[in-house]
């Protein structure tokens, strides 16, 4: 199926995607253990300490792969995002200072995970990770990134947000059909090509939002894969009709999340 397809599929059936996703035995298993356990965490120490809750928590902000530099995650909470210079706010990396900014030992200490934002919306966040991960392996690469691109796009209010985000960089630069070597000249040149060739503003208006990831999504499928969807013709690119039509692959796409 083409990614076209796939994104569009998941696309319109988010919530019940989403539902799957959290129902699945291992997602279930962790989240209830986060739940029962994250309360009683008290300092930074503690929440570092559990492996199983910590990575958790890692996981959800799209950070599992820094799991294991628990000294680093340590200084990352410890000097919180008050201020300016700390190292949370000094990364180019956002995770961590989403991940710091909700776990914001600094400023609520012993409260931090009374808050509502470790709570259910870490869970949320948890799911949702897990749910663009699993269809990324199964679709491809390409559902991956237009799926993160959807959640990310409320935060999108300049082109340095694009820029510092190597995920919606890809995007952008997909569908602008911009050069790896573009990468390599200054940031700000950069910044300002884009802001020419895309409203950024555009981003907040759902129509629009679906109106690019549908471009992005027709181009990934011309220039990265073999698969040919009819939704190309509309953007001048030349492919031949796929041969599951679409209400067959809705129809797959249903057995596939359970049939709910």
């Amino acid at each position: 199926m083409s990614v076209s397809v796939s994104y569009r599929l998941i696309a319109q059936n988010l919530d019940r995607s989403l539902a799957i996703t959290a129902n699945q035995a291992p997602v279930k298993l962790e989240s209830e253990y986060y739940l029962e356990n994250f309360r009683s965490v008290t300092s930074i120490d503690e929440f570092v300490a559990d492996t199983r809750l910590f990575r958790f928590a890692m996981t959800a902000f799209g950070l599992s792969d820094l799991a294991f530099a628990k000294g680093y995650m340590r200084k990352i909470l410890e000097e919180g995002v008050l201020e300016p210079d700390s190292l949370a706010n000094r990364t180019s990396d956002y995770r961590l200072r989403e991940f710091a900014a909700a776990f914001d030992f600094d400023s609520f200490g012993d409260l931090t995970m009374q808050r509502e934002a470790t709570g259910q919306a870490v869970i949320d966040r948890y799911v949702r990770q897990t749910m663009e991960v699993d269809a990324g392996e199964v679709d491809g690469e390409g559902v991956r990134l237009a799926l993160y691109f959807e959640r990310m796009a409320p935060d999108i209010t300049t082109a340095y947000d694009v820029l510092a985000d190597p995920a919606l960089f890809k995007v952008v630069r997909t569908v602008l059909g911009l050069p790896a070597a573009f990468a390599a000249i200054d940031i700000d040149r950069q910044a300002s090509l884009i802001s020419e060739q895309l409203d950024i503003a555009a981003f907040s208006d759902p129509e629009e939002l679906s109106r690019f990831l549908t471009r992005f999504t027709a181009v990934w499928d011309a220039t990265e894969s073999t698969y040919s969807d009819p939704v190309l013709s509309l953007f001048g690119v030349g492919a031949a009709p796929p041969s599951v039509s679409l209400d067959l692959a809705l129809s797959v796409q249903s057995f596939r999340l359970g049939g709910l």
